[in-house]
């Protein structure tokens, strides 16, 4: 049976050898809490050995600590298929031509519901096989540039994938979809919004905040939505398209360089901030909410500025922060620093001297604000102008991590921190905006009596 338990060990390989379950079976297991049904699924070599696995018949996948197991019966047992059925995917000369590229991990997947297994896809006839949608929109090519977790996505890769876009767009591309992890998508749209300036097609970034082994996985509906704004969408920039609300009556695209993701695990995790969403999209239309984005065009022309300074960081500000925080950062060779700094962006004084230290060396500062929403207001209060006086140049309402990225392309072009300056503080792709619109704040809390009354309004 050994070839059949896989993952398990220890107490939890014990515990079925004991009651004869095998992986992949449909089981019932009776515990000290209650009785169970459900799949049994492998478990992770780097796992414990004290829970097993199951797959209820919901979709939800639990585990069953094996002190409470009292019985396991085996009630059926089909094998798992690893692979996924493949159906070629039909090609129409009427359909616009689109390219999905792969930086990791799986941008769509099929649930087995003979087994539960969860099965990759990422060929087109992988895809069409998995999300059958897709090939009423458009003809679809893909491409697997990395095989990591959106955390191991770097200035290498946003290289790389500012590179292979401009050369798919000089190929004649109608559009493009990126399928990224969540955790660090942001980051990588607002590098690609800087390396890849003037597309004259729409950039598509997407992902999934829950697997598709869950009944309430956004993977499959994410990919359509994006797809569709590849191929039909008249806004030429980078895009991020994820769930709107937490339903899935439709999706939203954020302007790359505007977007934040804003909670772990909600599936409308990504939100525009200090502005509005370019538009909202669901299966039938995409209906703009602004006018001022880049439109479509049929040429082939686009900048590519594919360059990045890795020595730079993001510094969170924290009260009581010590000098030797940014000093290590100037020891050891960093070029530019982005300061997230409280209220209209301020830091405590025992810094100062590390600051005029680092500024002094040729490191190029720059202050953001941790609220997110708003503008850097560093001529305000006192201490704010002694710190532009000490070298620290106000970013206007660029987010943080936005910050960071457009100084690592900054840098990356040029030493001169006078050029590096013009860069930073011209704005290229909405990183920095005139104003932020009255409804571009808006964070409600529940409990509050109108608050309640537009929800349940909204969502009964």
């Amino acid at each position: 049976m050994a070839d059949t338990l896989q993952g398990y060990k220890g107490e939890a390989l014990a515990a079925l050898n004991k009651f004869k379950a095998r992986v992949w079976s449909e089981a019932q297991v009776k515990t000290t809490r209650g009785i169970f049904n459900g799949i049994l699924l492998p478990r992770s070599e780097n796992d414990d050995d004290k829970h097993i696995v199951l797959k209820l018949a919901t979709g939800y996948n639990i585990g069953i600590d094996i002190d409470t197991i009292l019985e396991i019966k085996e009630l059926g047992y089909k094998e798992a298929h690893y692979k996924i059925p493949e159906k070629e995917f039909p090609v129409s000369e009427n359909k616009p031509n689109i390219k999905l590229f792969g930086t990791g991990g799986t941008i769509a997947s099929r649930l087995d519901y003979r087994t539960g297994a969860v099965i990759p896809a990422f060929s087109p006839g992988e895809l069409y096989g998995a999300v059958p949608e897709l090939a009423d929109i458009c003809n679809l090519s893909t491409e697997k540039l990395f095989a990591v977790f959106s955390e191991n996505m770097g200035p290498k890769q946003y290289i790389e994938l500012a590179k292979a876009i401009g050369e798919e767009i000089r190929r004649g591309i109608d559009g493009i979809v990126i399928g990224h992890g969540t955790d660090t998508m942001h980051h990588t749209a607002a590098a690609l919004a800087f390396m890849v300036q003037n597309s004259p097609v729409p950039i598509v970034m997407v992902g999934s905040q829950r697997s598709s082994d869950r009944p309430s996985s956004d993977a499959a509906l994410n990919l359509i939505h994006a797809t569709k704004a590849a191929a039909e969408s008249d806004i030429a920039e980078v895009m991020v398209c994820m769930f709107g609300p937490t339903s899935d009556e439709y999706g939203l695209l954020h302007r790359a360089t505007r977007v934040r993701k804003m909670h772990s695990s909600y599936r409308s995790t990504f939100r525009t901030i200090g502005d509005i969403p370019l538009a909202m999209i669901d299966r039938e239309k995409i209906t703009p909410l602004k006018d001022d984005y880049n439109h479509r065009r049929n040429d082939k022309e686009v900048t590519i500025l594919p360059y990045f300074e890795e020595k730079v960081s993001l510094l969170y500000y924290y009260p009581n922060m010590m000098p030797d925080m940014i000093d290590s950062l100037v020891d050891n060779g960093y070029k530019g620093i982005v300061i997230a700094g409280t209220g209209l962006g301020h830091v405590n004084k025992p810094v100062y001297p590390a600051i005029e230290r680092a500024t002094k060396a040729g490191v190029a500062i720059y202050m953001t604000v941790q609220t997110l929403w708003g503008y850097v207001h560093m001529f305000v209060y006192d201490t704010g102008r002694d710190l532009m006086s000490l070298g620290i140049i106000p970013a206007e309402n660029m987010l943080p991590e936005v910050a960071y990225i457009k100084l690592g392309w900054a840098l990356g072009q040029t030493d001169d921190l006078e050029k590096v300056k013009e860069l930073m503080l011209t704005p290229i792709c909405g990183e920095i905006t005139e104003r932020e619109p009255y409804n571009g704040y808006l964070v409600l809390q529940g409990g509050i009596p109108e608050v309640e009354e537009f929800i349940h309004k909204i969502h009964k």
